[in-house]
């Protein structure tokens, strides 16, 4: 089966609770979006959840778009936001 997912990194530094994943602009055609530790995180975090993530904290997210060169698209515009650590393609699919 061809990859159509990417997975992201997203700073999480200076935010309190979802607000970086919030604050990206997803790409228009994605089907599904999952966020969480579950994805891959720096750590577990060691705050109050109202108070803002320390620096170097970071947390994973799939992304599942219709085709694989759509997901090639969508890397590129993920990267182009700078809480996005990182973008790749899923080589488990």
């Amino acid at each position: 089966m061809p990859a159509n997912r990417i997975h992201l990194k997203i700073d999480l530094s200076g935010t309190i609770g979802d607000q970086a994943w919030r604050s990206l602009q997803h790409y228009e055609e994605m089907n599904e979006a999952h966020y969480g530790p579950a994805f891959g995180s720096s750590e577990s975090c060691n705050h109050a959840p109202d108070q803002p993530h320390r620096p170097g904290e970071w947390v994973g997210a799939m992304i599942v778009l219709p085709t694989p060169i759509i997901a090639q698209y969508a890397i590129r515009h993920y990267l182009n936001q700078p809480r996005v650590l990182d973008a790749e393609m899923d080589e488990s699919s």
